[in-house]
């Protein structure tokens, strides 16, 4: 099993920052890959970056080069630092994990984005 919570969403203001954080339980070691992705009202669920084991990172196109995926190790984190926040970064960002055999979603953070 393991455990996620997300923390770090909030309202700003087009153009500016934030970084959401997720903090890690259970399983750790267990954990491939690990993703945050985002849900918009009305729209579906969409990835937004993923890092795999080694340090890989993948984005989405309409994110590419404004957010930046990490993760800390020795802290059982995940992070999420997102740049030239825009209206249409508004949404619901979850944090997810999979393992060999499941994976993991934690609760969400809101971030709301005003232009």
């Amino acid at each position: 099993q393991v455990q996620l919570v997300e923390s770090g969403g909030g309202l700003v203001q087009a153009g500016g920052s934030l970084r959401l954080s997720c903090a890690t339980s259970g399983s750790i070691s267990s954990i491939a890959t690990m993703r945050w992705h985002r849900q918009a009202p009305g729209k579906q669920r969409e990835q937004v970056a993923m890092i795999i084991r080694g340090g890989t990172t993948y984005y989405a196109d309409s994110v590419k080069g404004r957010f930046t995926i990490s993760r800390d190790m020795a802290k059982n984190a995940l992070y999420l630092q997102m740049n030239e926040l825009k209206a249409e970064d508004t949404a619901v960002y979850y944090c997810g994990a999979d393992t060999p055999r499941n994976s993991y979603w934690g609760q969400g953070t809101q971030v709301t984005v005003s232009s």
